[in-house]
């Protein structure tokens, strides 16, 4: 596996504090549910077009029930992530706003540690607690 996971996280913070910026200003004036539906969309097919040019889709006859199931679900988790997020892009500082979101990050050791037996070890412990004092710090500004 080496370090490859470290890039793509980076990757998937820099996408996600674009996310944000460019989130709060399209919630601006619009429904956020109606602003999530076109993210959505615009996600769904961004996907399926990435899906089907890396040749993944065929696949899906492959997936048993337990992966269809917990795919479903995970996307469910998704959109409701969404529409609160959005919801709070709308009310809240975008500043604001992220901080809190990213403390899915202690919420994730947690649930990890329960679910997936992953450990819970001082290092995550202490780290975890340092995103929830820095999330709560920078909420409070």
């Amino acid at each position: 596996m080496g370090k490859s996971w470290l890039l793509w996280s980076l990757l998937s913070a820099v996408f996600a504090a674009a996310t944000a910026v460019l989130a709060k200003i399209g919630v601006t004036g619009v429904d956020s549910n109606l602003a999530t539906a076109v993210r959505t969309t615009v996600v769904l097919v961004f996907a399926w077009g990435v899906a089907w040019s890396t040749h993944q889709a065929p696949a899906l006859a492959t997936f048993s029930s337990r992966t269809w199931i917990f795919l479903t679900l995970s996307g469910l988790a998704t959109g409701l992530s969404w529409l609160c997020y959005f919801k709070a892009l709308q009310l809240g500082d975008a500043s604001r706003v992220a901080p809190i979101d990213k403390l899915s990050v202690v919420f994730v050791l947690i649930l990890a540690a329960l679910f997936l037996g992953e450990p819970l070890t001082w290092k995550t412990g202490l780290g975890g607690g340092l995103i929830a004092a820095g999330a709560v710090v920078l909420a409070l500004k």
